[in-house]
C-alpha cells in the first residue's frame, strides 16, 4: 500500500514507518521486544520488557506510520482523549493502563502486558495464506472447549453491561478488540479506543466506525440513534463470529451488501437456545432487540 517508507530498529526489533521517528522514550521502560506497526489509528505499539522481567504495551501516537489516512495531530489528540475513557472503565476484563506521558511531538500511554493472542490479527493474514500449517488464533479458539467458549461469552458480557452502566456505547468493538491466552484460557479486551459516552448520533454516515462483520443497521445511516439496542446488535453479532464458522461466500456478501447477515444454525457451534437468543440481539430493527446488555447477558445466562 505504502511506497515511501522508512525501515527502523529497536533493540533488535525491526519494524516499518513513513518517516524517522525517534523512540528513544522507551528505553526508560525497558527493551522492545515487538512492535505493531500496521494499525490504521495512527498509533503505533511496542512490548517493552524491563530488568524485573515486567512486560508493558506501549502505545504512541505522533509517528507518521503507514496506514494512517489522517495527521499525526489528530492522531495525539485522539489518544490522549482515549485515557479518560479506560479511567472510566476499568474492569478486571480490560487491558490495565497504568501512565501516560509526551516526548517530543510524541504522546504516549504504557498498558500492563496482556498475555495472549488476537482474535482477529488482520496484519498476519497473508503469512497463514502463505503458511497453511499455521493455525490463526481465529482458528485455534474454534477448538476451544465450548465450556471455555461460555466463559468468554460471559466475560464479554459482563464487561459491555458494565460499559452501559457506565453510560457509554461501544464503538469499534469487534474480534480485533479481543486477546486471548491459550494456556490460561483468559480473555483480555485490549481496544476500546472510540467508545463513547452517551448520547451518540452516527456523524459518519454509512462510512461510521466498524467493520462490515458486525456492523448494525443504524451505523450505516446518518443521524441514527447509536445506544444500548446498538450494543446488544454489536454483541451477537461479534458472537456469531465468535462461535460460528462464516464461508467466505457469505462474507464478501456482507461485504457487498453493507448489512450484517447471520448464520445458519448448522453452522453454529453451541446451543440451539443459545442460536436464538443471538439472533433476537441482531434483529434489524432495534425496538425488536433486547433493550439493554443486561437483559441480553440475563437471558444468554439463563439459556447457558
Amino acid at each position: 500500500m505504502v511506497n515511501d517508507l522508512v525501515k527502523q530498529e529497536l533493540d533488535g526489533v525491526k519494524f516499518k514507518l513513513r518517516a524517522k521517528e525517534d523512540f528513544s522514550f522507551l528505553s526508560q521502560f525497558g527493551k522492545v521486544f515487538c512492535v505493531f506497526d500496521q494499525n490504521d489509528s495512527g498509533n503505533i505499539s511496542f512490548g517493552v520488557i524491563n530488568n524485573k522481567l515486567e512486560k508493558f504495551f506501549i502505545k504512541v501516537a505522533g509517528a507518521q506510520t503507514l496506514e494512517f489516512a489522517g495527521n499525526t495531530n489528530e492522531a495525539v489528540e485522539a489518544l490522549k482523549n482515549t485515557i479518560e475513557i479506560y479511567s472510566d472503565l476499568k474492569h478486571p476484563s480490560l487491558i490495565n493502563m497504568i501512565s501516560s506521558g509526551d516526548y517530543n511531538n510524541l504522546f504516549y500511554i504504557v498498558f500492563r502486558w496482556a498475555e495472549g493472542d488476537c482474535l482477529y490479527d488482520h496484519w498476519n493474514f497473508d503469512y497463514y495464506h502463505n503458511h497453511p500449517e499455521v493455525e490463526s488464533p481465529r482458528k485455534r479458539f474454534a477448538k476451544i472447549s465450548n465450556e471455555d467458549k461460555l466463559e468468554t461469552a460471559k466475560q464479554i458480557l459482563e464487561f459491555m453491561a458494565f460499559v452501559e452502566s457506565k453510560g457509554y456505547v461501544a464503538v469499534d468493538f469487534y474480534d480485533g478488540s479481543l486477546m486471548y491466552d491459550f494456556k490460561s484460557n483468559q480473555l483480555t479486551i485490549c481496544d476500546i479506543d472510540l467508545f463513547k459516552k452517551s448520547p451518540v448520533l452516527n456523524d459518519i454516515g454509512s462510512d461510521y466506525w466498524g467493520t462490515k462483520r458486525m456492523k448494525a443497521p443504524e451505523e450505516y445511516h446518518l443521524n441514527a440513534i447509536i445506544d444500548s439496542r446498538t450494543n446488544v446488535f454489536t454483541i451477537g453479532a461479534l458472537f456469531f463470529n465468535l462461535f460460528g464458522n462464516y464461508s467466505g461466500e457469505l462474507l464478501r456478501q456482507i461485504y457487498t451488501e453493507n448489512k450484517f447477515i447471520p448464520l445458519e444454525e448448522k453452522n453454529w457451534a453451541l446451543s440451539s437456545d443459545l442460536y436464538n437468543v443471538a439472533l433476537d440481539a441482531v434483529k434489524e430493527e432495534p425496538e425488536k432487540r433486547y433493550a439493554t446488555v443486561k437483559e441480553f447477558k440475563d437471558e444468554w445466562i439463563n439459556k447457558a
